[in-house]
């Protein structure tokens, strides 16, 4: 079964700008854990003290997802990780040739003696811990020299291997850069070694291929992939967690184990935390997601939703909703009037002819139309203007 780790509290705080406190770590993984995320991943305790708390804090809430850290291939950093109580620890090392040749300043086999001795040494101070390798910047190194790294992490004790796009160059479009090629190449090349980790994957969204790549990922037999909320993270950040779902949905044959309800609550309480507005054209959870604007849309829905989208609602937090404005038609007004509760209005056609026009009047200064606050006003005016005529 795929599993889903959610890396908000780690990658999402790598956006610029975002902080989150222990407390709000606990409570944004509490949500992850009713949502029925399997991995929570809450930071690096050796970046700073606070980010340790938080990782102990969260570790010790009695939640069902596994709770993670991340960690450079270093043994005092993971020492750090382990001594937060951890279920699952992900450590990462670049093998690609130009990150040996000019960051590190090592051979490959310098890196896989370093891999080998940090992954046996987390795994001899707790034999139960779930360890992930990331041989990061992994879809810009050769297949061989990741074969030969993840091949030996497994032996020393890995998991899982992480195939991490870290700086989004991955396309599905082109074979030797698509995830669906180095998932199979890699499950293919470590059973040809009787070796069988679970595969991940961390895809960047510099390109906006993220999802695309994601579920490439999927339909390969990726065994977990990798999300934020809003899709947060460095740069262009990657997968976003609620749109992954809901595509995931209709690719999953067996029962879905999410519970979408919670993923309202979720994204406000990120957004909130990190200071981050959620775009209102974001799939899924952007207030425009569902929101029909012109009038031959809002006319259509009004007898089937299904007429002008392409997802039922019945599963997710959000509801349809209608806009006014330039493109607004009669129905429009009309639907929108009977949400205020004015739906007597609507048989008075000098009136409807004077709240329409109103309405595309008021269009033109470029913001929406609230349709709560804002109609009743214009619909007193049109009656105030309709007496004195």
């Amino acid at each position: 079964m795929l599993q889903i780790l959610d890396s908000t509290l780690r990658e999402g705080e790598q956006t610029p700008g975002v902080y989150f406190s222990p407390e709000t770590k606990l409570l944004i993984a509490q949500l992850l854990d009713r949502i029925g995320i399997d991995i929570i991943e809450v930071g690096n305790p050796a970046v700073d003290p606070e980010i340790c708390e938080a990782v102990a804090l969260v570790s010790n809430a009695g939640l069902n997802a596994k709770i993670g850290a991340h960690s450079l291939c270093r043994i005092d950093h993971v020492q750090k990780a382990l001594d937060c109580k951890i279920d699952f620890l992900g450590i990462f090392l670049s093998v690609a040739n130009h990150r040996l040749e000019r960051d590190y300043q090592i051979t490959i086999e310098n890196a896989i003696e370093q891999v080998v001795e940090v992954i046996g040494y987390a795994k001899a101070q707790n034999p139960n811990l779930l360890i992930r390798y990331t041989p990061e910047d992994t879809t810009r190194t050769s297949i061989e020299q990741v074969i030969e790294v993840a091949s030996a992490a497994v032996q020393a004790g890995a998991d899982i291997i992480s195939i991490a796009d870290t700086t989004g160059y991955a396309t599905p479009f082109k074979n030797d850069r698509s995830y669906s090629y180095f998932v199979k190449t890699l499950k293919e090349k470590l059973a040809g070694q009787q070796l069988y980790p679970k595969i991940a994957v961390h895809c960047h969204n510099d390109r906006g291929l993220a999802l695309a790549n994601a579920l490439d990922a999927y339909q390969a037999g990726a065994d977990i992939i990798d999300v934020t909320v809003m899709g947060l993270g460095e740069r262009a950040g990657i997968v976003d967690l609620a749109t992954l779902l809901v595509n995931l949905g209709e690719m999953v044959e067996s029962e879905l184990p999410w519970e979408f309800n919670y993923l309202k609550d979720l994204y406000h309480i990120v957004s909130e935390y990190s200071h981050i507005s959620i775009p209102p054209i974001l799939p899924i959870m952007g207030k425009n997601a569902f929101t029909h604007y012109a009038g031959v849309h809002v006319k259509a829905i009004a007898k089937d939703p299904m007429l002008y989208q392409s997802l039922a609602l019945a599963s997710l937090t959000n509801k349809n909703n209608l806009a006014l404005g330039m493109q607004s038609g009669r129905a429009s007004v009309e639907l929108a009037l009977e949400q205020i509760g004015q739906e007597g209005v609507t048989n008075n056609r000098v009136l409807m002819n004077c709240i329409l026009n109103e309405v595309k009047v008021l269009a033109k200064r470029g913001t929406g139309i609230d349709i709560d606050n804002e109609l009743p006003h214009i619909v007193n005016q049109c009656f105030a203007f309709d007496n004195c005529e």
